[in-house]
């Protein structure tokens, strides 16, 4: 285990390099330069010549590139110049506000997902199969924004149960419960169908094997076999899944956070966008890349604590 341990690491490590070396190259990218992107198209060529000597940005590429990482290990992700804060201290403002809408979604997409695609896989071509079938095909392939514009459609203005904004970030999180509860239900409804289709198909595929069979044949009880036996096995591409769906729920709380004004990292990118403040775009995309390589690592970890045999290969 631990020279697979060290190995993945190390994989991990050359694959965030390469995801810095991308971010660098899209902010040399930027139309005129760092200078003009941050000074304005109305910059004089005095003080773009100033603000690349002061910054180094007058040096070669490669000087650049090391003193730009030695900047990002010491937590420096560059000034907003837009809004006079260094990224670093508004990504740490807002950060933790997604980690908790992410880290609740992500949970409870999971829980919800695995147990109705295993309800669905005991209870296959029956009535409230085919429901969750119709049902999940229908949030999968609904966009995100448009399952949040339902929501609070039905449930804000129709109903008035639910306040149609997320928590202000003027009071703690915890004490604006209510207002949490949307935002998370549509990050969550999208990948509880995801999820529970790819348990449902998985679990099918184990339910025939020959395993299954024999454990049977033994007079092994039908619920040990399924929680004992298959589940094991069937959970395995779920956490290939999860690791790999982590982009796509960090998108997803760009687009929920948007739309309900939840103070997060990805309305913070939102609001650079149409202020065209490229630091924080680049500082936000960053953080996200490293994210993903960091959540696809620790689903290779999971798989191999959960089959041996990816370790022993």
């Amino acid at each position: 285990m631990t020279g697979y341990l060290i190995r993945r690491v190390i994989q991990a490590l050359v694959v965030v390099v390469g995801v810095t070396i991308i971010v660098f190259i899209l902010l040399h990218l930027l139309p005129g330069g760092p200078a003009r992107a941050v000074l304005g198209q109305r910059a004089t060529k005095v003080a773009i010549a100033a603000f690349d000597k002061e910054y180094g940005l007058n040096k070669p590429l490669p000087v650049q590139y090391v003193t730009w990482v030695g900047q990002l290990v010491r937590g420096n992700l560059g000034f907003s110049y837009k809004l006079n804060q260094s990224v670093d201290s508004l990504l740490s403002e807002n950060l933790p506000r997604t980690a908790i809408l992410v880290g609740i979604a992500a949970v409870l997409a999971t829980v919800v997902g695995v147990s109705l695609g295993i309800w669905q896989a005991v209870r296959r071509n029956r009535v409230d199969d085919y429901v969750l079938t119709g049902a999940s095909f229908l949030f999968y392939a609904m966009p995100t924004f448009f399952l949040g514009l339902i929501l609070i459609i039905i449930f804000s203005a129709t109903l008035q149960w639910l306040p149609p904004t997320g928590p202000d970030g003027t009071v703690p999180i915890w004490d604006q419960m209510t207002n949490l509860i949307l935002p998370v239900a549509t990050l969550t409804l999208v990948y509880i169908a995801l999820y529970s289709r790819y348990m449902r198909s998985s679990m099918l595929e184990n339910l025939v094997q020959d395993y299954v069979r024999t454990a049977r044949s033994k007079g092994v009880s039908p619920r040990r076999v399924l929680f004992r036996h298959v589940l094991r096995n069937a959970v395995m591409p779920q956490i290939t899944i999860l690791g790999l769906s982590l982009p796509g729920i960090l998108s997803g709380a760009l687009i929920t956070e948007a739309l309900f004004n939840y103070p997060g990292m990805g309305y913070l990118f939102w609001t650079a966008a149409q202020q065209q403040d490229y630091p924080i775009l680049l500082g936000v995309t960053l953080i996200v890349g490293i994210a993903t390589v960091i959540g696809s690592l620790v689903a290779d970890l999971l798989y191999a604590a959960v089959d041996p045999r990816i370790r022993y290969a």
